[in-house]
Parts: C-alpha cells; sequence; structure tokens
C-alpha cells in the first residue's frame, strides 16, 4: 500500500476524478481517498510517480507521504 499526499481535493468529483484516473491503468488497483487528510492510499502494481503523475494529471498536487 503506498499512501500519498494530495493537495487540491475538496469534494466527491474529486474523489472520482482520482479514483477513475487510477483505475484507468491499473483496474485492479485498490484507491483509498481521505478528503479531510487529504490522503490517497493505493494498492497497485502502478510506480509511485506513475500514481503521482495520473493525479497530477487530474489538475491536484501529490507526493508521496
Amino acid at each position: 500500500m503506498q499512501t500519498f499526499n494530495v493537495q487540491g481535493m475538496t469534494c466527491g468529483h474529486c474523489v472520482k476524478a482520482v479514483t477513475e484516473a487510477i483505475k484507468g491503468d491499473d483496474p485492479s488497483a485498490q484507491v483509498q481517498v481521505d478528503l479531510v487528510k487529504g490522503e490517497v492510499k493505493v494498492q497497485s502494481v502502478l510506480t509511485a510517480d506513475r500514481v503521482i503523475g495520473l493525479i497530477e494529471e487530474e489538475g491536484y498536487s501529490a507526493k508521496e507521504a
């Protein structure tokens, strides 16, 4: 499980956008988003850099926690 700090997520649409971006690259990924903490936890074959790239493509800033 990888954990990322993500800035800019504020609503359910944000959760959906981030989740779908990651699952678009790895359909079997498990994604848990915590809006209050600004955290995204990902269980996936994707590298941390790839996950960050996918999150940033959705318009948020992300870094490994």
